[in-house]
């Protein structure tokens, strides 16, 4: 395959991750200032601090305020990350690999775009943000289940997977890091009903929530939610389980190749890392420290992955 087609498909499906991700980030903007009150707005910073558009943000606008941090996050072209922009690009190197794509997968691409340029044409008003969201996740659900449903299993289908699931990995470690150390306004509140009820809206930004209650009895706790989102096995957005999925979909790319990369290395050791981790071996070394060298191991991995199939060729 040539890199550019690799490539192509590979960002396509991480825009496409990365607008589901920022539109649960909103959402839990939202919860998690309803807890708060006249300080929502510091929450709102730290919903731009998981999007890594803080200092986007900062330069252009200042202080946070709730319905600039929402525009920004949702439609503002001065925002590379925002829902909107990631759906264009994400169209963009759709039409790149147009050939490399089955008819209903660009179609369910293509309808996004048009529905959600003309939904996110003007700012949303508050009433109305719940119902955006959804339309988000329902739409990136779409164009994710044409690709299940009608695309070879082939290396093709293997660039798009492993981007999806390198973009959700970095994403669920980014949520879990800011929340550890950022939406507590003092160490007084771990462990209070404030701190449970932040959690739990954590678990809710990965749509978590249920599943976490089906497999745990009892009040959820900090230590028991980071190890769900870390280390289970069975959660499609634990860290564990989305690194499963690039190592299988590298493997692939091995076999059909018959070429060992350092990108294989490096996939294969960042599952071991977390198929052989604890949670409390993890709370003994540090989250902060466990989850920031993730966040920076996947960017290593990224970067590795675009030069061993020469992306830019």
């Amino acid at each position: 395959m040539l890199g550019k087609t690799a490539s192509g498909l590979y960002w396509m499906f991480r825009y496409l991750e990365r607008a589901e991700n920022t539109a649960r980030l909103i959402e839990t903007g939202f919860r998690i200032a309803l807890t708060r009150g006249k300080g929502a707005d510091h929450e709102w910073s730290s919903v731009l601090q998981t999007a890594s558009a803080n200092d986007a943000y900062e330069r252009l606008y200042g202080e946070p305020e709730q319905a600039r941090i929402v525009d920004f996050l949702l439609r503002d072209p001065a925002n590379p990350s925002s829902v909107l922009s990631c759906i264009m690009a994400a169209r963009q190197n759709a039409r790149m690999v147009r050939t490399a794509l089955t008819k209903e997968v660009w179609e369910a691409v293509n309808e996004t775009y048009i529905m959600l340029r003309k939904r996110l044409a003007r700012p949303v008003p508050d009433k109305d943000i719940p119902e955006v969201l959804d339309l988000i996740r329902n739409r990136c659900a779409l164009v994710q289940g044409a690709m299940h449903g009608t695309m070879l299993r082939n290396d093709m289908f293997d660039f798009a997977r492993i981007g999806t699931f390198l973009e959700r990995a970095d994403s669920t470690a980014r949520i879990l890091d800011v929340k550890y150390f950022v939406l507590l306004p003092s160490v007084n509140f771990i462990g209070s009903s404030l701190d449970n009820v932040q959690w739990e809206t954590v678990l809710r930004s990965v749509a978590g929530d249920r599943a976490y209650s089906w497999l745990n009895e009892g009040e959820p706790s900090p230590m028991g939610i980071a190890s769900f989102l870390i280390f289970d096995r069975r959660m499609p957005r634990s860290l564990r389980f989305s690194v499963s999925k690039v190592r299988t979909n590298m493997g692939y790319l091995m076999q059909q190749y018959d070429v060992r990369h350092q990108s294989h290395d490096l996939a294969e050791g960042l599952f071991a890392q977390l198929d052989n981790g604890s949670i409390e071996l993890v709370f003994e070394y540090g989250l902060h420290d466990f989850l920031s060298g993730l966040v920076n191991d996947f960017a290593a991995l990224s970067k590795q992955i675009e030069t061993d199939f020469r992306f830019e060729a």
